[in-house]
């Protein structure tokens, strides 16, 4: 028979359930920490909401076009608010959407120099280079489409083959028939040929002439300013012979050659490198008046 009474019975089985001290102790300490954490994370997030609404912001409206996708295959608009900084150009803008916002924004770029023509764009209304434009020189909001003109692969994305077969059309590569006769002689350029070649060997391939230009818009086979500005550089280059120039010239006189250019000169104003383009097509149709005079 037991001697416990029933209340030291209840007693004991009652201090067996009891938490020890130091732990519950600890939990409430942890659930407290946890607390402030979440509270001082919001804190965080409410202040960097602020600053947000506070920063200067640029407001961007980005073409969007993705043939693949069902829901993408209509053309329209995308709104970008970028926060602005001192010298941020179009491109950087466009990158910060892409890597912030929506990372399935597609354009072209590649040095940020503005020599590899890859990020021409129609920003607000005119062929530019992205890496080059500042977007504190532009109105807000500041609307970003492909080139106009060419085919849209996806978003601001274009077809480039046509401008490469324009360009391939003339031949824009050195040729000569008159080679110096020692093996490691120079063909020496005279330094006033240097000059009247020196501006159109700026050309980087971007498409903004040939895309700003009306003629080249309705007419498909026109070698367009960029390719006829190559073969500029090269027919006047008197290191390749008279024999060469003719025939580079027999390329630019035809029908869709240097005669269909009605000199808008909207292919100079959007030049990102300023090659006077209009000029040079001009002095082109000089040469070929001359190459087809005839004195007898």
């Amino acid at each position: 028979m037991s001697t416990q009474l029933p209340e030291q019975v209840d007693d004991e089985s009652s201090a067996d359930e009891v938490e020890p001290q130091p732990e519950a102790q600890e939990r409430r300490l942890q659930k407290k920490r946890d607390r402030a954490a979440e509270q001082e994370r919001q804190r965080q997030a409410e202040e960097a909401e602020k600053a947000l609404d506070d920063e200067d912001t640029y407001h961007l409206k980005v073409f969007r076009y993705d043939p693949e996708i069902a829901g993408k295959k209509e053309p329209r608009f995308d709104d970008f608010h970028v926060p602005f900084e001192k010298g941020m150009t179009v491109l950087d803008a466009l990158m910060y959407a892409r890597d912030t916002y929506d990372s399935s924004l597609t354009f072209r770029h590649s040095c940020r120099q503005a020599i590899c023509g890859s990020d021409a764009m129609f920003v607000n209304g005119s062929q530019r280079l992205c890496c080059k434009t500042q977007l504190s020189d532009l109105e807000e909001p500041v609307r970003i489409e492909p080139l106009p003109h060419a085919e849209v692969v996806k978003d601001l994305v274009v077809d480039m083959e046509h401008f490469y077969d324009q360009m391939e059309a003339v031949e824009p590569y050195f040729q000569t028939n008159d080679l110096p006769d020692g093996e490691l002689e120079e063909q020496r350029q005279s330094r006033e040929n240097r000059e009247k070649v020196k501006m159109s060997t700026r050309c980087i391939w971007c498409g903004a002439c040939m895309s700003s230009c009306n003629i080249a818009a309705g007419d498909n086979q026109y070698l367009g300013p960029a390719a006829l500005n190559k073969a500029y550089r090269f027919t006047m280059d008197e290191r390749e012979g008279e024999e060469m120039k003719q025939q580079r010239l027999e390329i630019l006189e035809q029908e869709h050659g240097v005669w269909r250019c009605q000199t808008q000169f909207s292919c100079t104003e959007v030049c990102p490198k300023d090659i006077p383009l209009t000029e040079h097509i001009q002095e082109l149709k000089r040469e070929a008046v001359k190459n087809n005079l005839k004195f007898w």
